[in-house]
This record gives C-alpha cells, structure tokens and sequence, in this order.
C-alpha cells in the first residue's frame, strides 16, 4: 500500500537565533516593495508584528534614500544591496549603495508642510543606533532595532 502524499512545509517553525541574508535589488522604486517583501519573509517566523513594522518602516526609509541619494539609480545597472542579521532579539539592517559625491546622509527636522525628509528622521528616532559608512567603493546605511519587553 502506498502512503500518501504528504504536503512539505519548509519555512521555519521556530525563530532564529542568530542568521545573515543579503540580497541585490536594481536601484528603481519597484525594489522598496520588492525588499520589504523579503526581508519581512523570514523575520516573520519569531518576531512580534509591532517590532516587524518598525524594521519594515526603517528599511523602507534607508531603501528610499539609497535609491534616491545615491549615484546607484543614475548609473546603468544600478543595484542596491540589504544586508539583515538576526542575532537573539536584535536586527540589524544595512543598506549599501553606489553612494553619493555631493551628499552624505543626514538628519533633518521635518516640517509639516514637507512632502519628503522623514527618512533618516524616523530612523534617528526608532532605532536602538544608526550610522553611515562611505569610501571609494559606495556607501551603506545601518540601522540596529531590538526587541523590547
């Protein structure tokens, strides 16, 4: 007698301890939906929903701004890469780019009036720390959120 077919489910049950992914998307508006998809995909398993929007929110931000700021989205070809660590109750979240000879990333005051420039704003107030990096390579953006009791 054959047994029957059973359905495999090979998305993790359990939360991860400790994990790296990384992943290249073209410098274009679509890949800010498109990252938040798969960075949201296996934080999902594990994470409170409230610690996963705020990751997702930032993300979406520094995306936003290495697409918009960063010589990444002039250039043919352009990418951008997220790199995301899990490690315990922690995410870090990093954003590397072609970056920018005429700007660096900064925090500005918003005013309500403002269409835009909430990006590093939002980050500078959510994040547990955030930072930048740039040399002759292109630049990056991190960010590091923790969980909170």
């Amino acid at each position: 007698m054959r047994r029957p077919l059973r359905h495999c489910d090979d998305s993790p049950k359990t939360p991860f301890t400790h994990a790296t992914w990384r992943r290249e998307f073209p410098a274009t508006a679509i890949s800010v939906p498109e990252a938040r998809e798969w960075v949201g995909s296996p934080l999902s398993v594990g994470v409170p929903s409230p610690f996963l929007d705020d990751v997702l929110l930032l993300l979406s931000e520094v995306v936003t701004n290495a697409i918009t700021h960063s010589n990444a989205a002039h250039t043919v070809g352009g990418q951008v890469a997220v790199r995301i660590t899990r490690t315990g109750a922690t995410v870090r979240v990093e954003v590397i780019d072609a970056g920018s000879t005429i700007t660096a990333p900064a925090v500005r005051a918003p005013t309500l009036d403002d269409d835009g420039g909430r990006g590093l704003w939002l980050v500078d107030l959510l994040a547990e720390e955030w930072g930048f990096h740039r040399d002759e390579t292109g630049g990056s953006v991190w960010f590091r959120l923790a969980e909170r009791d």
